[in-house]
């Protein structure tokens, strides 16, 4: 039977690089303790940490010393998808053997209006490892709420799904509603409609591994009833939230952020990026400063 008491908070590690553009994996380590010593339920490798952007011995390396350091203290989700089955099979068994405990997958794009495709290739992945899978509902590759819950019945390992196409709220609601209880559903979009959708009924959230501490205050308010106390720590965060927003353009904003908290050495990023500029690097520094959140 698969594992589904996966619950919290999954941040979305960034991937640190030197400046000859290799991964810095002692900064990748020093994030993974940054992440726990905030008190993280898991944590991910995926679109966030620019995973697409890397070769397979990268991918291998990223997984290695992500795992590696966790040494089991938490669980450790890597994304998976590809843009045909075999690939996207080839990767997950990938994780799996390195010892990662479940993966994520969006589907290919352009197959979202063929829902018999999309099953498929979330049954292949499923068939493939004995790991949980993470359906990933992204606006680019959608997933839709009666379809993850139809694929989670009919799969062993397809149990959970991090809903991303925004509203997300209504779209948890639905997904959460129609399962019937065979579908754990996170939410996405960076954290930046936490509080609507645990009102909803997510269990977790999968943002970035900026501000996990932020996101750790809230989830624990909310899981307390302390709503009203939740929405003013949600709020209290919310400039560097708005610094971030919810498009994967903002890689090097969130990494900006980890150098100014003492946790990378760098913000390098892999092109095609677009580097925040000198007013948006001054107010990251101010509003980790106002919040006291300098190492």
């Amino acid at each position: 039977m698969v594992d589904m008491n996966m619950r919290g908070l999954y941040p979305i590690l960034a991937m640190p690089f030197d400046d000859a553009g290799m991964i810095d994996t002692e900064d990748l380590e020093h994030e993974v303790e940054f992440a726990i010593d905030a008190g993280v339920d898991g944590v991910g490798l995926a679109l966030g940490s620019e995973i697409l952007k890397l070769t397979d011995a990268e991918r291998d390396l990223a997984t290695r010393t992500v795992v590696d350091k966790v040494a089991g203290r938490v669980p450790v989700v890597v994304n998976t998808g590809a843009q045909g089955n075999d690939l996207a099979v080839f990767h997950s068994r990938r994780a799996q053997d390195l010892g990662a405990d479940a993966v994520m997958a969006a589907p290919p794009l352009g197959i979202s209006g063929q829902p018999s495709l999309v099953k498929d290739y979330f049954v292949r992945i499923s068939e493939a490892i004995s790991v949980p899978i993470f359906m990933q509902d992204i606006e680019t590759a959608p997933v839709s709420p009666a379809l993850a819950g139809q694929i989670a019945g009919e799969t062993e390992n397809a149990r959970y799904a991090k809903m991303e196409t925004a509203p997300t709220p209504a779209r948890i609601g639905e997904a959460v509603e129609g399962a019937g209880g065979a579908l754990v559903v996170f939410g996405g979009y960076g954290g930046y409609y936490l509080l609507d959708e645990l009102k909803q009924g997510s269990v977790g959230t999968m943002p970035h591994c900026a501000v996990p501490d932020g996101f750790r205050s809230v989830l624990d308010l909310f899981g307390q009833g302390r709503v009203d106390e939740a929405e003013a720590e949600f709020n209290r965060y919310g400039p560097v939230f708005r610094l971030i927003g919810s498009d994967l353009s903002s890689f090097a904003v969130v990494k900006e952020i980890l150098v100014v908290r003492g946790v990378f050495t760098t913000a390098n990023t892999r092109q095609p990026s677009v580097p925040p500029d000198e007013v948006t690097r001054a107010e990251i520094r101010r509003v980790v400063d106002k919040l006291g959140l300098e190492t």
